[in-house]
């Protein structure tokens, strides 16, 4: 694909704006200045524009490893959010597929594709999500028999799906759930008289958080990844 064609339907800039940035010296092709709007792009190739790297055009999967304080929305007045954290892209339309909490951790997956992200957020779907709790108060192997035949959790009528738990030590475990219910880990361990003091999400269905992520880095998914919702 030419240059200005690959550079416009990826950052939805008129065509004719881009010829002005290649000309103006703002366009690199693998970190070399390019003024050759006709230039052919290849697969491998990485194009920046004004410094920002440049995915290529069409729909965009994201893994962000997000850090605490920061919400997954698309815009927030007063806190940041993981859409913030990817200043150096320029892609238009993207949102996070599915929430953390403000003081939750872990894998965000962000795209551009409604479609795809509906897979993920549908409750019909049952996208398996696995996080890491840490507690107050000691967790008990009845726990898990517990999160197995499901809890009914307070002004709900309807128990949880049942969950697996994972203990890993007296305040620490592995919890995977089968859907996806407003602040769920917190309120099921508050079923149980216990306090979530910390939660990060590591794996939603056969995506696991990249463990060479640090709290703010992302990564695009492999197409193996992407194709796996």
């Amino acid at each position: 694909m030419r240059l200005d064609k690959y550079l416009s339907q990826a950052t939805g800039l008129p065509r004719s704006l881009i010829k002005r940035q290649i000309k103006c010296k703002n366009v690199e092709v693998n970190g070399q200045l390019c003024q050759d709007h006709g230039y052919k792009v290849l697969s491998d190739d990485q194009v920046s524009l004004e410094g920002n790297d440049i995915a290529p055009p069409g729909p965009k999967y994201l893994m962000l490893n997000k850090p605490a304080g920061t919400v997954c929305v698309t815009e927030d007045s007063e806190h940041p959010t993981v859409i913030d954290l990817l200043e150096q892209l320029t892609i238009r339309d993207l949102h996070p597929a599915g929430r953390l909490d403000i003081d939750t951790t872990g894998l965000v997956l962000i795209t551009n594709d409604g479609q795809w992200s509906h897979r993920i957020t549908s409750p019909k779907h049952q996208c398996d999500k696995v996080y890491l709790v840490s507690t107050a108060e000691p967790i008990t192997p009845d726990y898990a028999e517990q999160f197995a035949a499901g809890i009914t959790l307070r002004n709900e009528d309807k128990p949880t799906l049942p969950a697996e738990l994972e203990i890993l030590s007296d305040t620490q475990a592995r919890i995977t759930l089968h859907e996806g219910r407003y602040h769920q880990v917190k309120r099921m361990f508050a079923a149980m008289g216990n306090k979530v003091t910390a939660l990060h999400r590591e794996q939603i269905g056969n995506v696991h958080l990249d463990e060479d992520l640090e709290p703010g880095e992302y990564r695009f998914l492999t197409e193996a990844e992407a194709k796996s919702f």
